[in-house]
């Protein structure tokens, strides 16, 4: 451990379980890197990973965004074609935007595509699949309302998965933001989940939830506090 990461484990209280407020505040006090950290919430659940009906994946928009707008590209035909450019689509296209793609542009940050596109773009899975952006209906990228998902992207929304641990990672804002942004964004994501808890999750669901900067020590949250 470096001599400064090691000073700022030294400031933290580590029997302390802090409200996502307090957890936020604290987590902005230990980014000190020369950069503008993004600030991260880990959550451990219990619940099986490998079991599918244990699965625990969906959206949510960030009520203060995470800083950065995201360049959405949009797969569809016809008159969704103009919703997608009026929500503010970076990139629209049928057939001609499947064909860049399939000689190696990628030059955008999500992929929303309607169901009536996903064959051709299935094709595609050796080029998008690696690079995570392959349309998903789970995800909320495969949909009828591109209109509703470009304006969601565009403003901060983001897909939260148990990873195989049974852990969530997701970013909920930066080191330059406000603490109470951070709390409002993580307080978003922290409800969504619970409200996807599995009906096959026994047990305690939420384990443990910490905020973190990405060069930073974690906070403990306290995950018997309501979101």
């Amino acid at each position: 451990m470096g001599k400064r990461l090691a000073a700022l484990e030294k400031q933290q209280d580590h029997e302390k379980l802090y409200t996502v407020e307090e957890g936020a505040a604290q987590a902005k006090k230990g980014a000190t890197a020369k950069f503008d950290e993004t600030i991260e919430l880990h959550i451990r659940l219990g619940v099986d990973p490998k079991q599918a009906d244990q699965q625990v994946r969906g959206t949510v928009p960030l009520p203060r965004g995470l800083g950065k707008s995201k360049k959405v590209a949009v797969v569809t035909r016809g008159e969704k074609q103009k919703e997608a450019q009026a929500a503010g689509a970076d990139l629209v296209g049928g057939d001609d935007l499947v064909e860049k793609i399939s000689k190696g542009f990628l030059d955008f940050d999500v992929l929303v595509a309607t169901p009536d596109a996903m064959r051709d773009l299935a094709k595609l899975g050796k080029v998008l699949g690696p690079k995570g952006l392959m349309p998903n209906p789970k995800s909320g990228t495969v949909t009828l309302d591109v209109a509703k998902a470009v304006k969601e992207l565009k403003a901060g929304r983001v897909e939260y998965k148990v990873d195989d641990y049974g852990i969530i990672h997701v970013p909920v804002g930066k080191a330059s933001f406000d603490p109470a942004h951070v709390a409002e964004n993580a307080r978003a994501v922290l409800a969504a989940v619970v409200k996807a808890k599995p009906s096959a999750s026994k047990g305690v669901y939420m384990l443990s939830a910490t905020l973190s900067p990405s060069m930073g020590p974690g906070v403990k949250l306290d995950p018997g506090q309501k979101f």
